[in-house]
């Protein structure tokens, strides 16, 4: 019987995580299994990397960055048991071989790696790219037929699918721990709902514009806890179908109207106040002065403005020079961060003035984590649902997103504007404690909470 030294030395998982480290440039803490049944690395790593098939290879070589890895997942060729985000953390597994073009290595070194997968079988034609990788798109990007299209790729997942990631709340954007890791998801997405009517200044009998309302969970916190009269408008078609069902469940309909309809076909303003929650990121660049620009056209003098965002920490890149990425190709089709210099100017040529603007970016950490537990808390039901694809997208997505909002990669931000009435008057409070003050707040109503979710 060979011993396990000589085995391993004729073994695919040795070999593969030799190139991988040399990639990286350092000892790498994953175990690597491989098809043929070796066993490479520590093992007291955390996590480990199966390459099920040579499949898993190929793909890796023919998009030697984060979409050949991600693909590689998405179709099942390659799986990661243990934690999850133990990987995702490391930076010289992130940051060294998932963001490192093999292309880039030099060509000694590139040799070396191309013998090895010469001997591990691993050559051959392109695979095709998983189903669920949205590759072509119609139309001009961000035309409304284009983003009504990539929208429902996103968003017409499925309700239950969301039901079961999101819970009770249906809120897709960050909650707001007001009450610490104490509080529920449950109640970090009441306090964020709270926390966008307290900046608007809610009062009863206003007019609200929840652009891209989603399930109707904002639209129907603000008609419930204070009294205005509400329109969400959202291009999903099962966003309007079950948000239209919770405003009827949850006894608003008088006060609450959803709308199937994009953003710049809203014409019936004024509106009191907008907010603009987790949908901007779907405006793109190019039209992000027009948004604004509309937004403020809706807006009465004095009126307020929400926008909240996920935003680049980074200048702009020019998309052009930019390799496809795992989430433009399966989670967010067309999406784009903005900078907060970007969103600030735009708020400025709209004729807007900035009032505030706040970082919840370790909230957004936080709220996704608790996502993650939710889908592997019903995974068997995720993938029964969505497919095990989708499920793998996702749970790939919502953990990667949380590191990086840990590390500070990406960020949210709340900016709050007003549109200046006579001799530029705001209407607002001369001190950020009296407009965000415990006056108006509405404390969690249990009652109210209970009949809220089962409205979800």
């Amino acid at each position: 019987m060979l011993s396990s030294t000589v085995f391993a030395s004729r073994s695919a998982a040795p070999q593969l995580l030799s190139v991988f480290e040399s990639v990286a440039g350092a000892p790498l803490p994953v175990r690597v299994r491989c098809w043929d049944g070796s066993v490479a690395g520590p093992e007291s790593a955390a996590v480990t990397v199966t390459f099920r098939n040579r499949r898993a290879l190929r793909r890796i070589l023919w998009s030697p960055n984060e979409l050949g890895l991600g693909r590689a997942y998405v179709a099942g060729d390659l799986e990661i048991t243990g934690d999850l985000f133990a990987l995702l953390e490391d930076p010289d597994v992130i940051g060294r071989v998932a963001r490192r073009d093999l292309r880039t290595l030099g060509w000694r070194e590139l040799a070396g790696h191309t013998g090895t997968f010469v001997r591990l079988g691993a050559l051959g034609p392109r695979p095709k790219p998983p189903a669920e990788e949205l590759i072509r798109r119609r139309g001009a990007k961000h035309s409304k037929a284009r983003d009504a299209e990539v929208v429902s790729r996103h968003y017409d997942v499925g309700n239950d699918f969301y039901r079961l990631l999101l819970g009770p709340s249906m809120v897709y954007s960050c909650g707001y721990w007001e009450r610490g890791t104490a509080g529920t998801l449950e109640d970090a997405q009441h306090d964020k709902l709270d926390l966008v009517c307290r900046k608007l200044g809610l009062q009863p009998g206003m007019r609200l514009l929840d652009v891209g309302c989603g399930w109707g969970s904002m639209a129907i916190h603000a008609a419930r806890h204070y009294g205005v009269r509400a329109v969400g408008v959202t291009v999903s078609g099962q966003q309007c179908t079950l948000a239209r069902a919770r405003v009827a469940a949850a006894g608003v309909a008088d006060r609450v109207e959803i709308r199937l309809q994009d953003y710049r076909d809203v014409t019936d303003g004024p509106y009191d106040a907008i907010a603009s929650i987790g949908m901007s990121e779907h405006v793109g660049d190019a039209q992000f002065d027009t948004y604004l620009a509309g937004m403020a056209r809706l807006l009465r003098p004095e009126g307020r403005l929400l926008n909240q965002a996920i935003a680049s920490v980074a200048p702009l890149a020019d998309p052009s020079h930019e390799p496809p990425n795992f989430v433009d190709r399966y989670v967010f089709p067309d999406g784009e961060l903005l900078p907060l210099s970007r969103v600030q100017g735009a708020v400025e040529r709209a004729g807007l003035e900035t009032r505030d603007c706040e970082s919840l970016r370790e909230h957004y950490g936080l709220t996704l984590r608790h996502w993650v537990d939710n889908l592997r808390g019903s995974w068997a039901e995720a993938t029964a649902l969505a497919g095990p694809e989708q499920a793998r997208i996702w749970l790939l997505y919502l953990a990667a997103s949380a590191v990086s909002f840990e590390r500070g990669r990406i960020t949210v931000n709340q900016v709050l504007a007003v549109r200046p009435g006579d001799r530029g008057g705001s209407g607002m409070p001369s001190t950020r404690e009296e407009w965000l003050g415990t006056v108006g707040h509405a404390p969690f109503d249990p009652a109210a909470g209970s009949a809220g979710n089962a409205a979800a």
